[in-house]
């Protein structure tokens, strides 16, 4: 099995690591504009592997991706660099989409000509719109992005951080973009089954302070992480390669992506089945008339930074 990379900034090197630790892939190529950082990476992380992978990691240029069955696609300007770190800016990371969008041009169709049936991963800001741009370039329908995936993990971390149970019991999504425009389907959320607003009110908890303040953490923690280190790296990059398993186990494991949505015009984070192709289903969630209303409005937000492109 191989897999591409197509970035080594941050994330992408973050993926790589989280990939070659966690996944059975055999071949790891990292490509790079100055493929001499890709080269950097790939030969420290040779240095490390041997006690816990046999993994190869190789530098490439566009032809060494020919024959991967997935390639994950994180080049681009991340949100320090491109300025979209301001808790007040209504655009967030749609701020991220123009000068992206041009990188896209240049890499995409390098992607597509290499590695043809290969399905791709957009993991670079902002993820929905620029699925969009790489379905256009690409000229096929097997690409998705990283999405809401990595923001429903961070929903279902605060809620468990404050009522005292595993992250792993909660069960909730936040859908429609990664950005300013995040749906928090509130409705449908539960623990072990219990809805968490039967039990935040066993606990006398007010829902709505709950609701808030959870949201607060969640809509900007990638700007609190950023404050700290400087990029938004380590989780995103585990997420990275718990899809990349996904892929390439044909699991058909449900996570918030995104993909082309007909109905809404666009590409929308919503929970999806990942099998070897991409997404192969998209999920109706539960959710109440005021969590469609956002959605919809969400996503014609989208449409708009689309066309302005």
């Amino acid at each position: 099995m191989k897999v591409g990379i197509v970035g080594m900034g941050t994330v992408g090197r973050s993926s790589a690591i989280a990939i070659a630790l966690r996944t059975q892939v055999q071949e790891l190529v990292l490509v790079n504009r100055n493929r001499a950082v890709a080269k950097g990476v790939a030969t420290d992380m040779r240095y490390g592997l041997p006690p816990w992978s046999r993994i190869r990691v190789a530098d490439g240029d566009y032809t060494g991706l020919a024959g991967a069955q997935l390639v994950v696609l994180t080049a681009g300007v991340n949100e320090k660099t491109g300025g979209a770190t301001d808790r007040n800016d209504p655009l967030g990371r749609l701020r991220l989409l123009a000068p992206n969008a041009q990188v896209y041009e240049e890499v995409v169709p390098r992607i597509a000509a290499a590695a043809p049936e290969a399905p791709i991963l957009v993991v670079t800001d902002p993820p929905e719109p620029l699925t969009d741009v790489a379905r256009r370039l690409a000229g096929h329908e097997r690409v998705f992005g990283a999405g809401t995936m990595i923001d429903s993990l961070r929903l279902r971390v605060h809620i468990a951080a404050r009522l005292g149970v595993s992250p792993a019991s909660v069960h909730a999504y936040v859908v429609g973009e990664h950005g300013t425009s995040s749906v928090f389907l509130w409705s449908s959320a539960r623990i072990g089954g219990a809805r968490l607003g039967e039990i935040l009110a066993q606990r006398r908890l007010a829902f709505d302070d709950f609701r808030r303040a959870v949201e607060q953490d969640v809509r900007y923690a990638n700007i609190a992480i950023i404050e700290g280190i400087g990029a938004s790296q380590y989780g995103i990059g585990m997420v990275v390669a718990r899809m990349v398993e996904a892929v390439l186990g044909d699991e058909h494991a449900v996570f918030a992506l995104g993909s082309y949505q007909e109905r809404y015009g666009a590409t929308l984070s919503l929970p999806s089945v990942l099998a070897r192709d991409g997404v192969s289903e998209v999920l109706a969630p539960e959710m109440s008339a005021d969590e469609v209303q956002a959605l919809e409005r969400g996503a014609e937000k989208l449409r708009r930074a689309l066309a302005e492109l």
